[in-house]
């Protein structure tokens, strides 16, 4: 079994010294009159220790392993905890470090699985080259596992009847390569070496001009807070800045001194973090995987199984699409590194020609024809718009009563953005019925655009509220494994005709039906090199 780097225990017990010291603070707090307030300097001492202990306990206890089959993990102090991880299961393996892990050579190392939720085992800290060594060894005993399962069940096919149907898995094909071609096609021949390790041949690199285009038309919840954060703290909360002159003003003015302001330092550190955040982005195929690398401060490294992947995501927003630009991100049953669900980015920023072409290479899907979703679905939206564009105005009307807002009716300029909200929400949504994929597009000022192929779709359900119902609407929602994926929620089709509703949940269920015995009965096809 192995241990984690030193520096794990001292980071351990700084942490425990922490929680060892104020706790006892809080403890008096609430039980000042049994203990008295003297018992602080009496327990501080004893929580530092114990807390400390702790820490460096948590280390030793903390141990791994790759054995051939599982990746297992031995930890906790008082209730200890093993934990058997298969290869088979592990969805991605990503490294991480910030700027201090960089200066110091440690990383911290995230094992996905299927689970959803969280990392099924974090290591923090190992060496770069350790977290290097057990990201290429997960990989090597990965594809291994995955070779093994293909040949047993190859041979279980061979026996069984082939009238049987499969169930819905979310590791349905993983012993397989659905969504690329081989190396040999591209001119690329990858084999193992002696340490197991493979070549590796540059799918993608941003480029420094696509990378500052890309901050300057990208937003972050991060670059919007920050000013927001920063103005509280550097005055006070706002004390001192806001004098009676400004109070003097019209309500709207204030509006504009404030939100401007704001606006603009909300936009330039949205660019800065999405510049610090790709940074020196590369996209490479190493076997099996794609692997990934990119950040400045915090450095993001990690590795895409190809036969996990459950959809793909194509993303832009208003000022991307004027320049022709998108972003490509693929989704797994993992938890991801970076806060976003299972969404690894591949293709982060590039011509939409480049990004359309690399996710027709990933799918083997043509381009796809969008099916329109009715007018009267847009009607619906302009009732919605409206009523929401009322409840403004009644809300400025009342606040007026109470407060010295006297220009409440500016509210009423909302009834002009209705139509166009309306339109353009009933514009950028449609779906395509391929052969092997459905494609779902949804958003206007975040458009996603969907590819599911149909053996990875988990369930079908078609839904109707009360005033679809009335319309002759429905909505079909598409669940995979990826249960939230980069637009946070689960692929839907809204507001489209019933009988377009049943036609699409039959023909979907049809197809991954078929999709599925003949994965089980033929394997996958090789799809075209992975070259753009």
């Amino acid at each position: 079994m192995n241990r984690l780097h030193p520096l794990s225990a001292v980071s351990n017990a700084v942490s425990g010294a922490i929680i060892g010291f104020f706790l006892p603070f809080l403890t008096v707090s609430f039980l000042a009159d049994p203990l008295g307030t003297n018992a602080v300097y009496a327990l501080v001492p004893i929580g530092l220790v114990l807390g400390v202990s702790h820490g460096i306990a948590t280390y030793y206890r903390f141990e791994y392993e790759l054995s051939p089959d599982t990746f297992d993990v031995s930890s906790g102090v008082f209730a200890r905890q093993s934990r058997e991880i298969p290869y088979g299961r592990i969805q991605n393996v990503d490294l991480r470090q910030d700027l201090l892990h960089r200066i110091l050579g440690v990383a911290v190392v995230s094992l996905e699985t299927a689970g959803g939720g969280a990392s099924e085992a974090t290591l923090s800290f190992v060496t770069k080259d350790e977290a290097e060594r057990i990201r290429t060894e997960v990989r090597r005993l990965t594809a291994e596992s995955g070779s093994e399962r293909a040949t047993s069940d190859e041979r279980a096919s061979s026996t069984e009847s082939a009238t049987e149907t499969p169930a819905v898995d979310a590791d349905v094909g993983t012993e397989t390569q659905p969504v690329t071609g081989s190396d040999t096609d591209s001119g690329i021949e990858t084999e193992a070496t002696d340490d197991h390790r493979v070549e590796r041949t540059r799918l993608f690199e941003l480029e420094t001009r696509e990378l500052l285009l890309y901050g300057t038309t990208a937003f972050s919840l991060s670059g919007v807070m920050l000013p927001v954060i920063l103005f509280v703290f550097f005055t006070d909360g706002g004390s001192g800045v806001f004098t009676s002159g400004f109070f003097e003003l019209s309500i709207l003015l204030q509006a504009v001194l404030v939100v401007v302001p704001w606006a603009l330092a909300a936009y330039l550190f949205s660019g800065l973090f999405t510049i610090a955040r790709y940074y020196d982005f590369q996209l490479e195929r190493a076997g099996d995987d794609y692997v990934y690398e990119h950040g400045l401060i915090q450095h993001y490294s990690g590795s895409i199984p190809i036969d996990k992947v459950q959809s793909v995501s194509i993303t832009d927003n208003p000022i991307q699409r004027a320049f022709g630009y998108a972003g490509l991100w693929v989704e797994t049953a993992g938890y991801g590194p970076e806060s976003s669900g299972g969404s690894q980015p591949t293709v982060p920023f590039a011509t939409e020609d480049r990004v359309y072409r690399f996710a027709e290479r990933v799918t083997g899907i043509e381009r796809p024809a969008f099916s329109d979703h009715p007018p009267i679905a847009r009607r619906r939206y302009l009732a919605r718009y409206t009523i929401l564009a009322t409840l403004l105005v009644g809300a400025a009307f009342v606040t007026a009563q109470v407060t010295a807002l006297e220009q409440w009716y500016f509210a009423g300029l909302a009834f002009l953005a209705v139509p166009p909200a309306a339109h353009l929400k009933w514009k950028h949504m449609s779906y395509y019925l391929g052969e092997d994929h459905l494609v779902v597009r949804r958003g206007f000022w975040n458009r996603t655009t969907t590819v599911i192929p149909y053996y990875r779709i988990q369930t079908l359900t078609t839904n109707r509220t009360v005033l679809q119902r009335r319309l002759d609407l429905a909505t079909v929602v598409v669940d995979t494994a990826s249960s939230r994926t980069f637009s946070r929620s689960t692929p839907q089709i809204v507001d489209i005709d019933l009988e377009d509703a049943r036609d699409v949940h039959d023909e979907s269920r049809a197809r991954l039906e078929r999709s599925l015995h003949e994965r089980t009965r033929d394997g996958v096809e090789t799809s075209p090199t992975d070259e753009f």
